[in-house]
């Protein structure tokens, strides 16, 4: 079973709250740890209409909590942490009919290190 990660970006706020916890609980510099908080704009695309996204990447540096060290109850402290409750971990296959629910998604499927 291949574990992933579902980020709703319509609704990331950009807080960076799932970038602290993750470079927190594993004692990792900020901007280096196994998610990545992006921003994309403020620019105008058309009267009215701007382009102003946050984005959480994960990097090769997530584990997804695998080694348990990290995780509350299981779950990776990204997630668990997530203010505006756009992070979402499971079963990829399970995950990729979420995704297919609506825009504005991506699914991380990672490979946890051995």
């Amino acid at each position: 079973m291949v574990q992933g990660i579902l980020i709703d970006y319509e609704f990331c706020t950009g807080c960076h709250t799932c970038e602290i916890a993750c470079a927190v609980s594993h004692d990792l510099p900020n901007n280096r740890a196994g998610v990545v908080v992006h921003h994309e704009g403020a620019w105008e695309i058309t009267e009215d209409v701007w382009q102003d996204t946050y984005l959480p990447v994960f990097t090769d540096v997530c584990d997804l909590c695998e080694k348990g060290t990290a995780a509350h109850d299981g779950v990776p402290m990204c997630v668990h942490h997530c203010q505006a409750n756009v992070l979402k971990i499971g079963n990829v296959e399970e995950l990729a009919k979420d995704l297919a629910a609506k825009p504005k998604q991506v699914l991380y499927a990672l490979k946890a290190k051995e």
